[in-house]
């Protein structure tokens, strides 16, 4: 079973990339984050004629978050338990669906903006909340995990160059803290391997040349639970796939798993489905 986590920065938009990815890379199911569009905007007719079944929370602003998947769709849940709102609302940043006897959760946690800014506070409120969400499932015996863009860098190696992040968010104390609470639970970090240079980095911004030059952060993660990572026969980043015009600034991070501890295994479509 492929799992993959992909920041898209607009699906409309990069609806044909999608596709296209969809179909080379044989991902069975993708944790979808930025979508940029409401409900009704959602591309789920393209999507279902190459086989994916779509759960979606979005409403047309900055967020939305989606899960496809080609191995059956169930026990779809939006938002997190305590729905921490930002300017008085809660905005769309996570979803749960249940895929093939894997559970999993896109997220796309806030930004920050800047330290000491609301958003930032609201930040940490949200990993607050998503940490109290998914510690049952996390602690449980079936294969979890929380996949997508999570706006922290797990550690200094995990930037190109931690003197450039002084004072800035997505490194801080604080939202590493965060990270640490939720690992927490009983989820361990699945490190992808790079397809080129040394550290594999996620995210590169438009700006200043900081693809060509590998000026990249970690910061689309995957996190999974004990099932879930003794079932990890890969995992990558498809750097690839943040070349070429209109791509986004994320490149997708692809999971492999094999077999559980039952040595079935894992993603096999439950009959009826």
């Amino acid at each position: 079973m492929r799992i993959a986590t992909w920041n898209v920065n607009s699906i409309t938009v990069r609806v044909d990339r999608l596709a296209a990815w969809l179909e080379r890379s044989g991902t069975d199911v993708l944790c979808v984050q930025e979508l940029k569009c409401d409900a009704d905007a959602f591309p789920a007719q393209r999507l279902r004629d190459l086989g994916y079944e779509a759960a979606v929370h979005a409403d047309g602003r900055w967020n939305g978050v989606a899960v496809l998947s080609r191995v059956g769709l169930t026990e779809v849940e939006t938002g997190l338990g305590a729905w921490p709102e930002f300017d008085g609302r809660a905005e769309p940043r996570a979803i749960a669906a249940t895929c093939g006897g894997v559970r999993v959760w896109s997220v796309y946690v806030p930004n920050g903006r800047e330290v000491g800014h609301p958003h930032f506070a609201y930040k940490l409120r949200w990993f607050e909340a998503l940490t109290e969400t998914v510690a049952k499932d996390a602690a449980g015996a079936r294969p979890f995990a929380v996949l997508g863009d999570f706006n922290v860098a797990p550690t200094d190696e995990d930037v190109y160059d931690i003197a450039q992040f002084d004072g800035s968010t997505h490194v801080t104390d604080e939202e590493r803290a965060s990270l640490a609470a939720l690992r927490g639970t009983g989820l361990s970090d699945v490190v992808p391997r790079p397809l080129k240079y040394d550290r594999p980095f996620t995210y590169w911004d438009y700006r200043q040349l900081c693809f060509p030059k590998n000026r990249g952060m970690r910061i689309d993660l995957v996190y999974g639970n004990a099932a879930f990572v003794r079932a990890v026969e890969d995992a990558y980043v498809d750097r690839e796939e943040r070349k070429g015009k209109g791509a986004s600034d994320h490149a997708p991070v692809v999971v492999d798993l094999g077999v559980d501890d039952d040595g079935d295994e894992v993603g096999s479509v439950p009959s009826g489905v």
